[in-house]
């Protein structure tokens, strides 16, 4: 059994890097079958139920208010047409269904809102998940009291290089929303983009953040950057 650990060093993150591909994949799988039927894929859904118009400066974001990547604002999407998305996603064999909202953070006027959207979601018997920004602590619950199953927050970069990539909030801003989010009894999906400029060591910094959390990720997305057009990582 895979021994837990909270204490990764970035040195032995940099050592698995150095090991030849073959290895890692065999380690890797080895892991994955402890925990996971190793022949069962999961398919997500996401539907970004509030685009555009966000205040943030992510570097690598298209839906920034202030660049020019032809991402016009919208408002919420209706409880019905969300319905309707969730409903074709689960047809098409997805088990979970995340929803996304361009926000720094939600309004407390939001949450009932997104609240509905997670009741009504869940009903049709898919796993829920949201990515709506910052979260308070009461915020949090209360998406929880919905049934809220997953929430998604990346920390996107090691934290030595987060200040190159976003400076409309800190890092520690992300993890206190993740604690938000574990207090409430929720899963963190947490990950990161690579391909943003970071060096190798930044590389293992963001493994090393993500595996030295309180509590490890439940999911894990590593996402490739897309360079869009109008942003400043085009």
């Amino acid at each position: 059994m895979t021994l837990l650990r909270h204490d990764w060093k970035r040195e032995e993150l940099l050592a698995l890097f150095d090991l030849p591909f073959p290895e890692l994949l065999h380690r890797a799988a080895g892991t994955h079958r402890e925990h996971f039927d190793p022949a069962e894929v999961q398919v997500s859904t996401l539907l970004s139920v509030k685009t555009g118009g966000c205040p943030e400066d992510c570097a690598y974001c298209p839906q920034a208010q202030r660049y020019h990547t032809g991402v016009e604002a919208q408002k919420l999407m209706e409880l019905d047409a969300v319905l309707d998305k969730a409903r074709a996603a689960k047809a098409a064999g997805a088990s979970r269904f995340c929803m996304g909202a361009a926000w720094r953070a939600p309004k407390d006027r939001d949450i009932p809102k997104v609240a509905e959207m997670i009741r009504e979601v869940k009903a049709l018997g898919l796993e829920t998940c949201a990515t709506l920004g910052m979260l308070s602590n009461g915020q949090a619950h209360a998406l929880r009291v919905a049934g809220l199953d997953y929430y998604n927050h990346n920390l996107d970069t090691a934290p030595e290089f987060y200040g190159e990539i976003i400076h409309t909030r800190e890092y520690q801003d992300r993890l206190d929303t993740l604690e938000h989010v574990r207090d409430a009894g929720m899963k963190t999906c947490c990950g990161g983009i690579v391909g943003m400029g970071e060096s190798r060591a930044q590389r293992a910094g963001l493994l090393q953040a993500l595996a030295n959390l309180p509590a490890h990720p439940d999911s894990v997305p590593i996402n490739r950057l897309v360079q869009v057009a109008g942003t400043p990582l085009a």
